[in-house]
């Protein structure tokens, strides 16, 4: 990431400022002109005591008086000490302050500072609001499929009980999720739910969005936010043959988040909790194929939700909204008529090499090759809450039974729901 910043300077600070981040670039460049100024000088000094350690021991040979060059070599030895920790400090310094610099947005990304700059690319499906329309918490309680009461009573808000039938569908569409990717050629992985630090770090959680994390502090080990972190470094520091990319896993997890930044923002039942399902999606490719990939990525959610009679929309993020470790990212959001509103429900990411650059995974095109990063992508297929969400509002019928989808019914084991 260096390199990069040092051959982009003024990329790299408008792409900071595009995204809404804040890092120290010029800190980092005059400190990487230091660095370099050590090392040569450094170099330098262990040239001369290699040459004087030559002569000192040709002094010594002839019985000749070698005191003075030996007193002038403590010097520079101790000189070479010195600079040694100076350059140690500055390396640490700026391995600190790079972690800040998020990944440069696509060209094709839109520049903009908030939401409100994301462009919609396509829909589908008609997002109604019928006249017996009800919120996803008033039906929760009405039909038995939800707990947020007691939940709240055992862990605090924004956490849920799902209850009898609301188990059944959260469990099925866990497991249709996973059948669903899996016949899409994703290979599935069942991970640790606990990582520790570089974990973290290498997928850029950390350090941006530490706050937001569940952290036991004793250990330094950390609840994964989502499947990404440990699916993601499953390949860390290792060389992939290229004949086995792109890769591509599926995987569940329970996501645990404080939602610390999420003030001012809607957290009413599921909308919005610190704990909920999701099944993840995560490709290893060749860099000169990750945007076809990508849109590959998006279309295999679509067809989720489409499975579902889901109506959605497709929305690529601008600059200010994509996250910091994405180049380029698209959200898909359905359509919830009891919010009367947009509920994102995925999003699909390309990380270009900025994951792959901090957790060293790598290629070969060829034996004769140097060396690659390979590319990574990763999306939701999908998140349960608004889903469930979107599922419960859209599936009420005018007669009060909630119609589960045709996909689901093996899965839960019922077909519609009554009220209690």
């Amino acid at each position: 990431m260096l390199k990069i910043i040092r051959e982009n300077v003024e990329l790299v600070k408008q792409n900071i400022i595009n995204k809404n981040e804040s890092a120290s670039v010029d800190e980092i460049i005059n400190l990487d002109v230091r660095r370099r100024e050590i090392i040569t000088e450094v170099d330098k000094l262990k040239n001369t005591r290699n040459v004087v350690s030559k002569e000192i021991a040709q002094l010594k040979r002839n019985k000749d008086n070698a005191d003075d060059k030996i007193q002038e070599m403590k010097k520079v030895s101790e000189s070479i000490k010195n600079m040694d920790q100076e350059l140690a400090d500055i390396q640490t310094k700026i391995d600190e302050l790079v972690l800040y610099i998020p990944n440069i947005a696509h060209e094709s990304v839109p520049v903009g500072k908030t939401e409100e700059d994301n462009k919609e690319i396509r829909s589908w499906g008609d997002p109604a609001t019928p006249a017996h329309a009800k919120d996803h918490m008033t039906i929760a309680k009405e039909y038995g499929l939800v707990d947020f009461e007691r939940a709240a009573k055992v862990s605090g808000s924004g956490f849920a009980y799902y209850t009898d039938k609301g188990a059944a569908l959260e469990r099925g569409l866990i497991n249709y999720f996973i059948d669903f990717n899996k016949a899409r050629g994703y290979k599935e992985l069942f991970m640790p739910f606990i990582v520790g630090r570089n974990a973290m770090t290498d997928t850029g959680q950390l350090p941006k969005m530490a706050e937001d994390m569940y952290h036991a502090e004793t250990d330094d080990m950390f609840l994964i936010p989502t499947a990404e972190v440990p699916i993601t470094n499953f390949h860390a520091k290792e060389m992939i043959n290229p004949d086995d990319l792109p890769i591509k896993y599926c995987g569940y997890s329970p996501c645990f988040r404080r939602e610390a930044g999420s003030y001012g923002k809607e957290t009413r039942g599921l909308l919005r909790v610190h704990q909920f399902n999701k099944v993840e999606l995560v490709k290893f490719c060749k860099p000169e194929d990750s945007y076809n990939e990508l849109e590959e990525l998006v279309e295999n959610v679509e067809a989720i939700l489409q499975s579902l009679n889901l109506p959605y929309r497709l929305l690529l993020l601008c600059s200010g909204d994509t996250s910091f470790a994405s180049a380029k990212t698209y959200d898909l959001e359905v359509w919830a008529p009891g919010e009367e509103k947009w509920l994102e429900v995925s999003s699909c990411s390309n990380f270009e090499s900025f994951q792959a650059m901090r957790s060293g995974i790598r290629f070969k095109k060829d034996s004769q090759s140097k060396p690659e990063f390979v590319h990574t992508l990763n999306g939701s297929g999908l998140a349960t809450p608004r889903i469930m969400v979107a599922l419960l509002e859209n599936n009420l019928k005018e007669d009060g039974t909630i119609e589960i989808p045709e996909v689901l019914r093996s899965y839960c084991g019922f077909n519609n729901i009554n009220k209690i």
